[in-house]
């Protein structure tokens, strides 16, 4: 009977440090797998930090700031602990975490010289289960059974030029004599879109991509995610009668007909203010992007990269659209009641993207793509039959250009794309 009651003990002992070996492994697995998500979440969001902070290496003297700020707010969106929640705390993604580098790779504060964009972000707080429990039940407070754990993740990314780009649905017409790389055009100058008549030299229409005469297509082609993979050489087509195409450009200025899922679904810029000679009256090249207002300009007028910093609405009062404007003298009917809110917090900064700055196709009398132009919308249009304006930034292909598209990298005359280098 002694016997029997020895081994019973025995069995019970190695039973139960069998279990305390089997939950050290199941510990293990678990912990170093939550260590694994939460590295992999860390790198998505470094990933969008660089990515977005690369996008605005442009050279221009305020490219850092920008780049700064756009690699926090993509960085920061990313979710974490299991998608569970976003970053916050200890944790956020900081400005001195983002770094620029020139061609050698070294660190630059210099914005002509900034080539890559880095972010570098360690996570600390990581919950580790069962190997805590593991450690408390051997009675060890080594640091191999703490109960968090930290993990580091590091991203660098530029910008190069696609093989194909991914441009709105209008053409651009040169100037009469006007060749590569400005086609006539001055950086600045304002292009009229025609509405209902044919464009001539300098002037710009609507071309649907895919090379169709689809009255929808247009609007299929502005709103999101818009369409991919035009190339010099691909021929564009007319659509004739449009349809909605007034609503699609319009939420890039964050403004919606009622019944529209609003700026959560079609995103506006991080700016809606518009421009037209009644805000903006500085004389051609007019430089809405990055010009001085003269003093007679509206006393909310100032260029689109300072409305983009305030995450201004697009008359400045972010309260309602209006009929008959006093900020910008536009008519805005056709039932567009709505308007993203401004400010910090507001919609626009929330949820805002770059959606006005933009790679228009460069066409010509064959309606053949030659090259692509670098453009910035500056007001909303209350139907596709209305003229509007947009501003000339340059070739989209330029090195300081601030368009930036989608594609496949390993081209030379479209638009450049950020892509990951590290």
């Amino acid at each position: 009977m002694t016997s029997r009651i020895r081994q019973g003990g025995t069995v019970a002992v190695v039973v139960a440090l069998s279990m305390l070996f089997l939950l050290g492994f199941m510990g293990l697995a678990l912990d170093f797998g939550h260590l694994f998500v939460a590295r992999d979440e860390l790198q998505t969001s470094v990933d969008a930090c660089a990515l977005a902070a690369a996008q605005e290496l442009d050279g221009a003297t305020d490219a850092l700031i920008r780049a700064s700020s756009a690699g926090l707010t993509a960085g920061n969106l990313n979710r974490v602990d299991f998608q569970s929640g976003t970053w916050g705390g200890q944790n956020k993604l900081i400005s001195s975490e983002i770094t620029f580098r020139d061609v050698t790779y070294s660190v630059t504060t210099i914005p002509a010289n900034a080539q890559y964009a880095q972010c570098n972000h360690q996570q600390n707080g990581v919950r580790m289960w069962l190997i805590q429990a593991m450690g408390a039940s051997v009675g060890s407070s080594h640091a191999a059974y703490a109960g968090t754990n930290s993990v580091g993740a590091l991203a660098v990314a530029r910008r190069a030029g696609t093989q194909k780009t991914c441009p709105i649905p209008l053409g651009l017409i040169a100037k009469s004599g006007g060749a590569s790389p400005n086609y006539g055009f001055q950086v600045g100058e304002w292009i009229t879109v025609m509405g209902q008549k044919t464009p001539g030299a300098g002037q710009m229409g609507w071309n649907n991509l895919d090379g169709s005469n689809s009255a929808s297509e247009a609007a299929l082609e502005l709103a999101e995610p818009g369409y991919c993979g035009v190339k010099v050489g691909d021929t564009v087509g007319k659509p004739g009668a449009k349809q909605s195409v007034s609503d699609v450009w319009n939420a890039r200025f964050g403004i919606y007909k009622n019944g529209d899922p609003g700026p959560s679904v079609n995103h506006p810029d991080t700016t809606g203010y518009a421009y037209t000679p009644t805000n903006w009256k500085n004389a051609a090249p007019q430089n809405a992007y990055s010009g001085q207002p003269l003093n007679s300009c509206h006393s909310t007028a100032d260029n689109f990269k300072a409305k983009q910093r305030s995450f201004a609405s697009y008359d400045n009062t972010g309260t309602s659209v209006g009929n008959g404007d006093a900020v910008t003298g536009l008519r805005m009917s056709g039932g567009y009641k709505t308007l993203a809110t401004p400010a910090m917090a507001g919609e626009h900064q929330q949820l805002g993207h770059s959606r006005r700055i933009v790679t228009v196709p460069i066409i010509n009398a064959s309606s053949q793509v030659v090259d692509f132009a670098c453009m910035l919308l500056l007001q909303p249009m209350s139907s596709p039959t209305v003229d509007i304006q947009v501003e000339f930034i340059g070739n989209a292909g330029a090195a300081n250009s601030p368009c930036s598209s989608n594609g496949a990298v390993g081209g030379a005359s479209a638009a450049t794309v950020p892509v990951l280098v590290q």
